[in-house]
């Protein structure tokens, strides 16, 4: 039974699980039947006999017309569902009348099992219980006599309603899920193709753009700028269908499109992988400081106008991120004199944040420029 403001899809699971489950029901109303008549036929125990054999004809009847009636899903309306539990407890009413007051078995006999597993399967273990209690019920206001064996069978119907429509419920929520967990792993690895198609084509030809129009001057700053921009839009885009929301994971964010957000200062190149790198938001939020500590360095001890590049890397249970530049290089014996100064810029900013999250740092430098490498894990300690 699907509820409402369910997806398309997920009453597509439900409806597929029904349509099993009453291809199955249809062989047991053909065996219950088969039964029923045998046990009338050998009995033979009615009181007015034209009546009872009207009813096992119109058990007959009602089996052939609900096999293809509940065949197809756009019949199985509230109409056929109570007719359906009303015959089967119709028959059950009429029993003394026909078989006499001391009968022992009813007419249906386990004829009504059909009725009842037909409102299990449609409307769950509510659906069950209902029409278990109906027709429990009425097999016991019926009997004069109700002994021990009377009492197992009542228990039995009473039971059996409500857990064969849970375990259809059980079954239509999983299909549901399972469908919901295939499309979803479709789009996401349509997603990661689409990125890699996207970084190894669009994404490498605008980057190339932006550098060569920068180093061509006049318009070709312009060009560099409008590229840079467009970069940096397709590749929010794409990651936008990736980011993990606080309703999904709590705390958890993508740092590869935090770090493209420092790709807005000029001459800042930022490369990252072509899909999301999920950590800490905390993680990400120190991350994000330290690069931008390592590109104010660059600004104030290069120059404003000098470029670097910002390179993330995903290694699983770790993140590795590199800022590098070309400028000069640190000289020898530069940090150990800014500690001994107080300005703690590198080994606090830099060193003690990656520190605290249970990372390293390694510096490299020289006449070729400076790069900070970090290591740190997806989560902090």
């Amino acid at each position: 039974m699907t509820r409402p403001g369910s997806s398309p899809a997920a009453v597509r699971a439900v409806v597929a699980v029904e349509d099993r489950m009453f291809r199955a029901l249809a062989w047991l109303r053909l065996v219950v039947l088969a039964n029923a008549v045998f046990l009338n036929v050998y009995r033979h125990n009615f009181d007015h006999p034209v009546a009872g054999w009207a009813c096992v004809a119109l058990m007959i009847g009602w089996t052939a017309y609900a096999l293809v009636t509940y065949a197809k899903p756009i019949r199985r309306t509230a109409r056929l569902m109570v007719a359906d539990l009303g015959i089967a407890v119709g028959l059950l009413v009429v029993t003394p009348f026909v078989k006499g007051e001391w009968f022992n078995a009813t007419i249906p006999g386990f004829w009504i099992m059909g009725a009842l597993l037909a409102w299990a399967v449609r409307y769950g273990w509510r659906g069950g219980l209902l029409a278990a209690v109906l027709l429990g019920g009425t097999d016991r206001l019926i009997r004069a006599d109700f002994d021990q064996g009377n009492y197992g069978y009542v228990f039995l119907i009473v039971l059996g309603g409500p857990i064969v429509g849970y375990l259809v419920e059980s079954l239509q929520q999983m299909a549901a899920e399972r469908d919901l967990a295939e499309r979803e792993a479709a789009a996401a690895a349509e997603r990661v193709r689409l990125a890699r198609v996207v970084h190894d084509g669009v994404l490498q030809v605008l980057a190339l753009v932006q550098r060569r129009g920068a180093e061509l001057g006049g318009a070709g700053e312009d060009l560099s700028r409008l590229a840079g921009e467009q970069e940096r839009a397709l590749r929010t885009l794409i990651r936008s269908q990736d980011r993990v929301t606080t309703d999904e994971a709590d705390g958890v964010v993508d740092l590869a499109a935090a770090l493209e957000e420092l790709g807005r200062r000029p001459r800042v190149e930022v490369v990252v992988p072509g899909g999301p790198v999920e950590v800490q938001e905390h993680v990400a939020d120190e991350v994000v400081a330290v690069v931008a500590a390592c590109l104010d360095n660059v600004a104030r001890h290069v120059g404003e106008d000098a470029p670097a590049w910002v390179l993330l890397d995903d290694l699983g249970d770790q993140v590795a991120v590199s800022v590098r530049d070309e400028g000069g290089g640190i000289p020898e014996g530069r940090l150990a004199e800014a500690r001994a100064d107080g300005r703690l810029g590198v080994s606090e900013s830099i060193e003690g944040r990656v520190r605290d999250l249970g990372g390293v740092t390694t510096l490299t430098t020289g006449p070729d420029g400076t790069e900070w490498e970090l290591r740190v894990p997806r989560t902090a300690p």
